[in-house]
């Protein structure tokens, strides 16, 4: 189910898969940018490998060029000429300055859209590609000007022609994540039904295109109160679900497209309960167990296009339910779903470090309200493991020590396993660190494992030749940091260290700095 796609659905068959997968690549570098800096991504179908790499772009093209192209199209001696003047007006149209020059010549979006309606099949896949090329414009305007066209491209989505669809449904995602006018006109007219009848076709470069479709619906800031209530309504999500499923049909270019679509839909919380109760949760952990099972089978590094979302997706749902209290869904209690993502915490850090955070956001929300898998933490002897990854970053780091303080504060049992060992090496390691984050989540793993094993700071590296033993009971952290945990929703300190903190850390440290040997 992971191989690549055999299947040509273009005119010029020849490294048409390669562009897919080089748009695929620019797509997850373009998703990376978006999540940091909003930015805006679109996508842009060419009919051969040197169109798309840039290569062979025509000239821009002046109105009078302009204008000779299109009055070609429209009254051309036959219909090769026609087609010819639409692909060099295609070509044109591919410079910033021929689309604004287009945009403001009078009547020729007229003719651009008559085109596209016309009898003539190949006039209109031309008329049809020269709207794409505008879509994918910089200049929120050119999308604007191609809203006449926008009501024929829906209509079209219903047509018989894969390629065709395909391309209808490229120009309107790209249209639709620049334009809230162009949303404002296709929401009533029924692109969400439209997407619904899509997502049911055989052919598997129509189901991605929906995918980006969708995916670029979902992002318009209204879409909390205006679009994902009619896409819940509708059977979008079933399909969705089903094509995301594990199993000989699963296609990895449809499964990335339609996670994000569900990233989008949890991240609004309009009604994720809705999604767990259609299945959402274990689909996602049945999907993320076959990613760890084929991470083990294959170097493919295009597997993380998938995982990111699927992480995603099961971190932002498990931080609204804890996963103890989620009836039916045992593969939530499955030690199972603990060693994949260890499998591919292990790949991250080997093919793609900056996923890492992702992955253990995730075990965070896992650990956070369930004693089971923290068992399984310590029973499958995933300490030391997640203890190598403290040393990366301080972003790591500091998700590193909170799923250990999710284990520390199950009880004096799981402080028990955890102390003594490579741990308390690793915690003066990053006491000493100047990050307050860092430092502060030290400080709570330090406190809880001194809450249940109050022992541990009486004995061995924190012997205190002082003489008086240190009482737990006389330092309490703020009100509720014993709670679950939810990462990227609060921070240990705010404000820097106060009198409790500093009490604490010099009591630390006096008993280090008395200690004969680390031990």
């Amino acid at each position: 189910m992971w191989s690549r796609r055999q299947s040509h659905l273009r005119r010029v068959a020849c490294g048409v898969e390669e562009l897919r997968c080089r748009r695929r690549e620019q797509e997850a570098a373009l998703r990376k940018a978006r999540r940091e800096q909003q930015l805006v991504s679109k996508r842009l179908l060419r009919e051969s490998p040197e169109e798309a790499a840039g290569e062979g772009a025509a000239a821009v093209l002046g109105e009078a060029e302009i204008q000779q192209f299109l009055r070609l199209a429209q009254r051309g001696t036959d219909e090769k000429e026609r087609e010819k003047a639409l692909v060099s007006l295609r070509r044109g149209l591919q410079h910033l300055e021929t689309q604004q020059t287009f945009i403001w010549m009078e009547g020729s979006m007229r003719i651009l859209v008559g085109l596209l309606t016309c009898n003539r099949a190949l006039l209109q896949l031309e008329a049809a590609r020269c709207l794409h090329e505008l879509s994918h414009s910089e200049q929120s305007a050119v999308a604007e000007a191609c809203l006449p066209a926008t009501s024929y491209l829906l209509i079209y989505l219903s047509g018989h022609s894969s390629d065709f669809i395909e391309l209808c449904l490229y120009t309107l995602g790209n249209l639709i994540v620049e334009s809230e006018a162009v949303r404002r006109h296709l929401l009533p007219q029924g692109i969400v039904p439209a997407l619904a009848s899509c997502i049911q076709s055989p052919h598997v470069a129509v189901l991605e295109a929906v995918g980006y479709t969708l995916s670029q619906l979902l992002q318009a800031k209204e879409a909390p109160e205006k679009i994902i209530p009619h896409i819940l309504d509708s059977t979008l999500l079933q399909h969705m679900l089903q094509l995301m499923q594990p199993g000989p049909k699963l296609n990895p270019g449809v499964a990335v497209e339609f996670a994000w679509s569900l990233h989008y839909i949890i991240c609004s919380q309009v009604n994720n309960a809705l999604l767990i109760t259609h299945g959402a949760l274990s689909t996602l952990v049945l999907l993320l167990l076959d990613l760890a099972e084929v991470v083990q089978r294959t170097e493919d590094v295009g597997l993380e296009l998938l995982a990111c979302p699927v992480i995603r997706c099961l971190s932002n749902l498990l931080a609204e339910v804890a996963t103890e209290d989620v009836g039916g869904q045992m593969e939530l209690r499955d030690e199972r779903i603990v060693a994949a993502l260890f499998i591919l915490l292990e790949f991250f850090l080997q093919k793609q470090p900056s996923l890492l955070p992702e992955g253990l956001w995730l075990l965070n929300n896992l650990t956070a309200n369930s004693p089971t898998l923290c068992t399984s933490l310590l029973s499958l002897d995933l300490i030391e493991p997640l203890l190598q990854l403290l040393s990366l970053s301080n972003v790591v780091t500091v998700l590193v020590l909170t799923v250990l303080c999710n284990v520390a504060e199950k009880g004096p049992a799981y402080c028990q396993q955890l102390w003594p060992g490579p741990l308390l090496p690793c915690l003066l390691n990053t006491v000493a660190l100047s990050d307050t984050d860092v430092v502060g989540q030290s400080l709570e793993l330090l406190q809880l494992l001194f809450l249940y094993q109050p022992e541990g700071l009486n004995s061995g590296p924190f012997s205190c030749q002082a003489g008086a033993a240190f009482n737990p009971a006389s330092f309490k952290i703020h009100q509720g940091s014993l709670g679950p945990r939810r990462i990227w929703r609060r921070k240990v300190f705010q404000g820097g260290f106060n009198g409790h903190y500093r009490h604490f850390l010099l009591t630390v440290v006096g008993g280090i700095l008395h200690r004969p040997t680390l031990g």
